[in-house]
């Protein structure tokens, strides 16, 4: 039985792609920009917002710790999902094969709630930038909320399914445009800048608290693990040795965290630097993206137009890797249960593959539709359940799993393992507040 939903345009990648080799190729072009455009949602456009409100010397630790963070989070989840024996497991099937059934079940299904909402939440922004830009900038009139939502979903959808390839072409497409946008919006700010952010003193009370609040904010608005456990499956069934594959996955995700660290970040001090505190704390007290502030501060129409670009383009970008971990999690969730229930009569692998797109594109076409209000949702359940997921669960298995026992590092793993809980802690915390 398949391991995948992905697992036809895998196995277009694996005959269609030369054996991967130690050089830099544009398929691992392409998946880094998978990887970047993933983790380049919405979170980007409120993180300037929450992190500089603090001053700037929180942001300025926080920029620090961002990289080891975003980097040594997603290489160990990465290593765990090529830890598996079976070469075309994903995540849910490298779960159960290292925890067992009943382990498994409960981390798959946490798995699901990490990223499901998430894609519910880019059906509904997809459809209202495109609604807005249509009105407010083109000045012409949408069509059916009910027809436009099913065909930004489906051409998503679809662009998925004609192969990886297409897949990685797609998202190079769309990331290197939003690439150039972020970092021209960052430099245009600079004759703006007041560095008087820097006489602001420096208060040991106040940096710990910022750093403790901002962490679940910096571990949402980095996050790319949707997409590592086809990244991982897309690899090894490319590169049977497990040592070498391991080494690629693992330059492959630096080389994104540096690209995420000096477009977000490069982005993120532009913001807080042209902004005063001032602004940024009514920014935040009235929930209002960092572009929405920009544009009220500027007479320059350029923001009205640029910001549902950047919008459209993140959600956009994001969407691929948030649809790839929804289909896995779901196929993930129906495996398990009907081996539960039905484990004599084998489980249809066209069936199963079909019905878990069907859902995942139905339920996403709903909810931009009816225009649904799961952000308190994504908040509730995401966060939490992904710094687990991310931070905590891979390390636990480094620990666990004898085969990636040559990958712990005592003094890396206990950095991570706080990170996770900090990030769980915090979130509890200004839940309460």
């Amino acid at each position: 039985m398949p391991d995948s939903t992905v697992e036809t345009e895998l196995d277009e990648a694996v005959h269609s792609e030369p054996r991967q080799g130690k050089g830099w190729s544009s398929r691992d072009t392409g998946w880094m920009l998978n990887l970047f455009g993933t983790a380049i949602g919405a979170g980007i456009l409120y993180l300037p917002i929450n992190a500089g409100a603090g001053g700037i010397w929180p942001l300025i630790v926080l920029s620090l710790l961002a990289g080891p963070m975003v980097w040594l989070a997603h290489r160990n989840l990465v290593r765990f999902c090529l830890s598996s024996t079976n070469p075309a497991s994903n995540i849910t099937g490298t779960v159960n094969e290292h925890f067992g059934v009943k382990a498994g079940r409960v981390l798959t299904l946490a798995y699901f709630l990490s990223i499901y909402p998430i894609l519910l939440l880019y059906g509904i922004g997809i459809t209202n930038v495109v609604i807005s830009f249509l009105e407010n900038q083109l000045f012409i009139e949408s069509p059916p909320r009910l027809l436009l939502s099913l065909g930004l979903v489906s051409l998503l959808v679809a662009i998925m399914h004609v192969g990886e390839i297409w897949m990685l072409r797609a998202v190079k497409l769309l990331c290197y445009p939003l690439v150039v946008v972020l970092v021209g919006i960052s430099i245009y700010l600079i004759p703006d800048w007041n560095l008087a952010a820097f006489d602001q003193p420096f208060n040991t009370h106040d940096l710990l608290l910022t750093l403790f609040l901002t962490t679940p904010l910096l571990v949402f608005s980095f996050n790319h693990s949707p997409a590592c456990s086809a990244f991982a499956q897309a690899y090894r069934m490319t590169m049977p040795d497990n040592e070498s594959c391991a080494q690629k996955t693992s330059l492959i995700l630096k080389r994104n965290t540096q690209l995420l660290l000096v477009v977000i970040l490069f982005f993120v001090f532009s913001c807080v630097l042209t902004l005063t505190p001032e602004d940024l704390a009514m920014a935040k007290e009235a929930n209002l993206p960092v572009l929405s502030v920009l544009a009220n501060r500027s007479v320059n129409p350029m923001f009205a137009v640029v910001a549902p670009v950047i919008a459209f383009l993140a959600i956009a970008s994001s969407f691929f890797g948030v649809y790839l971990g929804t289909l896995e999690g779901m196929h993930g969730l129906v495996t398990q249960q009907w081996l539960k229930y039905n484990g004599r009569k084998p489980l249809n692998p066209v069936a199963l593959r079909r019905g878990t797109v069907a859902f995942g594109l139905i339920t996403c076409w709903l909810a931009g539709y009816a225009n649904w209000s799961v952000i308190g949702m994504v908040e509730m359940v995401v966060v939490p359940v992904l710094a687990a997921i991310l931070y905590l669960m891979p390390v636990y298995a480094l620990y666990k799993v004898p085969s990636l026992s040559h990958f712990r590092n005592i003094y890396l793993d206990v950095f991570t393992v706080i990170v996770g809980i900090v990030a769980i802690t915090a979130f509890i915390v200004d839940q309460i507040l």
